[in-house]
């Protein structure tokens, strides 16, 4: 008679991922309600798959820091010039990388597009579309590639038999929530086999120096669905976003242990993929032929990237005896800072009016560079007096109404240059040392001067 294995169950908050000994209706950590279930945690006794003796390159023995080689390793490249800004030059050996986004937003076909680019073996692994299905979007997208192989699998073990069979260099997964371990006796999607599934990933990705990108759904808060543990886990978080409205796709990293998380790359969704925009300022920069007023340029960075956006507004009468104050892509509380300057600083009554302000192209931006820019554009709307469509403007507005220098302007001035921008506006405090330039620069040192420009 065999001994029969105790079962072990333990609970999970669906939201956040925290374990707990007992079910509770409210989460401690997250405090959200009625989101911890109970599931299985059976582990396997032997695992079903070993990694070639042959792949493993690193050797697990203590070393002095002194006698630890320093030199880089060698990054994959792409073959995608935003994808490899966005890493910091390209996929590092034996990284996790984990990318996260709206439904149909286009993960799977920034993957695909990628894999089938890739001059590396390349293993595309789905749990959610069968091989002719995939076959159908890569027809449009490259049709030919002779390193990219298509597996249609959910079940980690089976995936780990191919890997070692084909042993790319390369592996996509899409996506994470789909797949389920032997070693946990709970459906797929649920926290431990998420947990379990990117253990076993990133186990194989360290210990072969094979890169693995994961694709994750996210809530509908916007976060990557899973506990947040798998965000500690792996190395690099990507977040795809963008309107389904609009062709334009944002690849942002909200983590990268290899690179920086300031980067940005851009992409135009079209019939045959993700096409690369390598100039974001002409596309985020509205062609028109008039001059309307409360439109201004700002000069603003993403990363080492410098961008010209345009930042609108619309000042009108309250109607509803309440002022509204309405941002978007940009910071409500700095907004109502900027119109607290105005008003003290430069005398415009401002607090019986409404102000809304959008930044144009679907961008959020947190640089204090385009402040001048929104002051600028609030006065133009409401004088109702347009701008000339050659000014730019980059810098800091402070509380007392000074203009403050901003970081790496000779970046900015040179991109307002090449879109052929006569005059832009900064700082008097920036230390520019540029010559030759056909653009003029004007510096001002405080609101009025700005003010004295426009009105």
């Amino acid at each position: 008679m065999g001994i029969k294995t105790k079962v072990k169950t333990t609970f999970f908050c669906q939201s956040c991922g925290t374990q707990y000994s007992k079910w509770q209706g409210q989460c401690t950590a997250c405090k959200e309600w009625n989101t911890i279930v109970e599931e299985v945690i059976q582990k396997a006794e032997k695992s079903d798959w070993e990694i070639p003796t042959s792949k493993v390159k690193r050797v697990s023995k203590p070393l002095k820091i002194n006698d630890i080689d320093a030199s880089k390793e060698a990054r994959l490249n792409t073959l995608d010039n935003e994808f490899n800004r966005v890493l910091g030059g390209g996929i590092v050996p034996g990284t996790v990388i984990l990318l996260g986004g709206e439904p149909g937003i286009g993960k799977s076909t920034l993957m695909l597009q990628i894999s089938l680019k890739l001059p590396y073996k390349t293993l595309y692994v789905s749990g959610e579309e069968s091989q002719k299905q995939i076959k159908m979007r890569a027809e449009r997208i490259h049709p030919n590639s002779e390193n990219c192989y298509i597996l249609t699998e959910t079940k980690t073990q089976n995936i780990f038999k191919q890997i070692e069979a084909l042993k790319p260099d390369i592996v996509i997964i899409d996506s994470i929530q789909t797949l389920h371990s032997d070693y946990i006796e709970s459906s797929s999607g649920s926290i431990s086999q998420i947990k379990e599934c990117a253990a076993e990933l990133i186990k194989f990705a360290k210990e072969t120096a094979t890169p693995v990108i994961l694709i994750g759904h996210i809530t509908k808060d916007g976060n990557i669905a899973g506990p947040k543990i798998l965000e500690h886990m792996v190395d690099t978080v990507l977040q795809f976003e963008g309107d389904r409205n609009h062709v334009f796709r944002i690849l942002r990293a909200q983590k990268n242990r290899f690179g920086s998380t300031n980067e940005l790359g851009i992409y135009e969704m079209q019939g045959t993929g993700l096409r690369e925009v390598t100039n974001p300022s002409e596309i985020l920069i509205s062609k028109k032929d008039e001059e309307l007023s409360g439109n201004a340029i700002a000069a603003t960075l993403e990363g080492m990237r410098p961008l010209l956006i345009e930042v609108q507004a619309l000042v009108s009468t309250a109607v509803y005896g309440t002022p509204q104050r309405s941002a978007t892509g940009f910071n409500a509380k700095r907004l109502n800072m900027l119109l607290a300057v105005l008003e003290k600083r430069a005398g415009f009554r401002l607090g019986a009016k409404d102000v809304f302000l959008n930044i144009t192209g679907g961008i959020t931006v947190d640089d204090p560079a385009i402040d001048l820019a929104v002051v600028a554009a609030i006065l133009s709307s409401n004088e109702d007096v347009a701008l000339q469509k050659d000014y730019c403007f980059a810098a800091e507005v402070g509380l007392s109404g000074e203009i403050r220098p901003v970081q790496r302007i000779e970046h900015r001035i040179h991109e307002a240059e090449k879109l052929g921008f006569s005059t832009i506006f900064v700082s008097k405090y920036n230390k520019i040392s540029l010559k030759n330039t056909t653009i003029k620069i004007q510096l001002i040192s405080k609101i009025e001067d700005l003010v004295n420009f426009i009105v």
